[in-house]
């Protein structure tokens, strides 16, 4: 079909410029004629029966009904810049693409060295329109490899308009897309329409439903929400106007009903009641994304180890998100040394709170560097060497995905 669409746009031109002086293009009727004595050899002449000679002017003949000259030269100077690229690397090339650009490509979706390059200059075009370069597409096939064989211009006129007007700029949706290319091939009426409304229909706006998309690019394919998870959401006690709901919902969303099920139980066995665990979540939503191992080794050791009460993690949830390797364990041996050498400022109750969430460059200058030089140097010796003692048998974990983290 492209062939016969290369061959009729050629034999055409050809047409139009050997006849563009002597006649006209294809029309639909007579124009206005010209009246004249004489004969040139650039008309033509009618002898109609006792009336005056006319000589039909060929520019009258010009119409709407065909493309111009001018046009299909432009067309036909396309073609042949498509028929010159030889390949799929051409055609990148051409794009804006570097060698580098070209290699990460192939090497993330080798099958798209043989894909038609003619389809392939069609969709780099809408990428083109949508403001995407060549740096974004490599990171579009990084985590999409299968994206430029998908059917991108699908409803794509209407899919863009709804996302202008739910991203509010160019700039955003821009943005969006980049973090995640599948907002292109997701089913547009039976799925994208339908997640945004319940989103709204649950007092989440617009507004706010746009940083969730950008930070969460599975929020769309992953949203279901049921009675029980709507009966989750409302039992953690946030309000629809608290800045805290879209993160709520969110999180509830896109999380298992099984795995939700799991971290609360998880957190019973530390003393929680269920109805505890719901505000903790809605205190702070994020504690849904951490893994059942992670809270349990921190609960472990805050309450274990630390001799802390429980419930001290209800007001200080960043007790459940600190590294223990990197920061619980180091620091609270760092303060047992600092007691045993009777030093003051000691880290203990309050302060202990409060030395837990300083940065690292803040703790050591509050405990560490504020003493006498060699007293300082042994605090440091051994604040490093506590941070290097790595967790029993790390090297050998093993890492068994079980799926979306949530």
């Amino acid at each position: 079909m492209v062939v016969l669409s290369t061959a009729l746009y050629r034999g055409v031109s050809l047409f139009a410029r050997r006849f563009h002086i002597q006649t006209s293009h294809f029309f639909t009727g007579f124009h206005p004629l010209r009246n004249t004595d004489a004969t040139t050899s650039q008309s033509f002449k009618l002898s109609p029966l006792s009336s005056p000679p006319y000589i039909i002017n060929p520019s009258s003949f010009y119409t709407t009904a065909f493309p111009s000259v001018g046009i299909l030269d432009e067309n036909i100077e396309i073609l042949d810049a498509i028929d010159q690229q030889k390949d799929s690397a051409d055609v990148l090339r051409n794009w804006g693409c570097s060698e580098d650009d070209i290699s990460k490509i192939f090497t993330r979706r080798p099958s798209l060295h043989k894909m038609d390059i003619k389809i392939l200059q069609c969709k780099l075009e809408i990428l083109t329109d949508l403001g995407i370069t060549s740096s974004d597409l490599v990171k579009i096939i990084h985590c999409r490899p299968r994206f430029l064989n998908c059917r991108i211009n699908l409803w794509l006129n209407e899919r863009l308009e709804y996302f202008r007007a739910l991203f509010g700029s160019k700039e955003v949706l821009l943005k969006a897309i980049v973090r995640n290319p599948s907002l292109l091939t997701y089913d547009f009426h039976n799925k994208i329409k339908p997640v945004v409304a319940i989103y709204e229909k649950l007092g989440v706006s617009r507004r706010d439903l746009i940083p969730m998309l950008l930070s969460r690019p599975t929020l769309i394919p992953r949203s279901t929400l049921d009675n029980e998870k709507l009966d989750y959401i409302s039992r953690t006690g946030v309000s629809k106007e608290s800045r805290m709901y879209k993160h709520v919902v969110t999180l509830f969303a896109i999380s298992r009903i099984e795995t939700i099920r799991e971290k609360v139980m998880n957190l019973e066995k530390y003393g929680f009641s269920e109805d505890e665990v719901f505000r903790l979540f809605g205190r702070s939503p994020l504690v849904l994304t951490l893994s059942i191992d992670k809270v349990q080794r921190n609960m472990t050791y805050v309450v274990g180890t630390m001799k802390l009460s429980a419930n001290v993690v209800l007001s200080n949830p960043f007790l459940l998100f600190f590294n223990l390797e990197a920061i619980l364990k180091p620091r609270f041996l760092l303060a047992g040394k600092i007691e045993d050498m009777g030093l003051v400022p000691q880290i203990k109750g309050p302060a202990m709170l409060r030395a837990l969430r300083m940065s690292e460059k803040r703790f050591i200058a509050a405990f560490i560097t504020c003493h006498l030089e060699d007293v300082a140097n042994e605090l440091i010796n051994f604040y490093k060497n506590a941070k290097r003692v790595k967790r029993l048998a790390e090297s050998s974990k093993k890492n068994l995905n079980k799926g979306f983290p949530f």
